[in-house]
């Protein structure tokens, strides 16, 4: 019994260890993207100030993982390696739960948003600059932190019910995001071919910058999709199983680390899909290596 006892002890050690490892990684790429990302995004002066503004936002928010959440959890694994019981100080834990909390549902509402944002951008075509304003959107965006800060803040002491009430908005945000973007990606297939029937060869540049964001914006939301899925599956197994024991604490080392990777492959898609942002990355790199000064 204590041999099985010493060498599940030993598993759980090798992979806290694993896990500093890959968080402190995660953390320093997410600190170095994303300070290159809204250097980027401040230079770029062709994409529309709503866009940028809720790019900025996702990426301050994504900035924040890599420099306040994953020191908290390296900080806490490192005490349980020291430990050698997986618990980490109280005031490291509640530091780390009330930051990761409100970057979490700052990337989570920031997601949802830029989906609604690129929706009206292709639905209401000369009425969305008059609708969608610059001011309206640094509201929403502010409003949007405010609320992360208060759901970090009520989240701390989990109860099943509130749990269930979370997670059940979450699948639902998700939800209608995938079908906004279905109507996104309809809406700009018909656009793209009532265009080439009336100018064949030209007069798409409207068309083809909202497409290009749009698709973006997609990509933004279905790596998204990918790294937060798992956790919100495991929530709900949670809320199933009715207790959270040693089972859910290893699974959600892995489901956790894979919403920090989100916060470092978004500067990528950005760098990726964006003409605009990769082309002001590509200088900001340029200027920050003396051989091209």
């Amino acid at each position: 019994m204590s041999t099985t006892n010493t060498t599940s002890g030993n598993w759980q050690f090798n992979l806290d260890n694993i896990m500093y490892i890959v968080n402190s990684f995660l953390s320093y790429s997410s600190i170095m993207l994303n300070i290159v990302a809204i250097h980027a995004l401040r230079k770029t002066l062709s994409l529309p100030t709503t866009l940028k503004t809720l790019l900025l936002s996702l990426a301050v928010s994504d900035l924040g993982v890599g420099l306040l959440v994953q020191p908290w959890r390296i900080a806490g694994l490192a005490m349980g390696l020291l430990q050698h019981d997986g618990r980490p100080n109280f005031t490291v834990y509640i530091a780390y739960k009330i930051t990761m909390n409100v970057f979490y549902y700052a990337s989570f509402l920031g997601v949802m948003v830029l989906a609604v944002e690129r929706f009206l951008a292709i639905h209401l075509h000369l009425r969305y600059q008059r609708l969608v304003t610059h001011k309206r959107v640094v509201t929403i965006v502010i409003s949007l932190w405010v609320i992360s800060v208060f759901l970090s803040l009520f989240m701390l002491e989990i109860r099943k019910v509130r749990l269930v009430i979370y997670t059940t908005v979450e699948v639902l945000c998700l939800i209608s995001t995938a079908l906004l973007f279905f109507k996104i990606y309809l809406t700009v297939r018909r656009h793209s071919r009532q265009i080439q029937s009336i100018q064949p060869a030209g007069g798409q540049n409207s068309v083809s910058r909202k497409k290009t964001s749009a698709v973006a914006t997609l990509y933004v939301y279905l790596v998204f999709l990918a790294c937060y899925l798992p956790q919100n599956c495991l929530q709900i197994a949670s809320i199933s199983h009715g207790s959270q024991d040693t089972l859910y604490d290893n699974f959600e080392i892995y489901t956790l680390t894979l919403v920090f990777l989100n916060s470092s492959l978004n500067p990528l898609i950005y760098c990726w899909k964006m003409k605009q942002i990769r082309k002001a990355i590509l200088n900001v790199l340029r200027n920050m290596n003396p051989r091209h000064n």
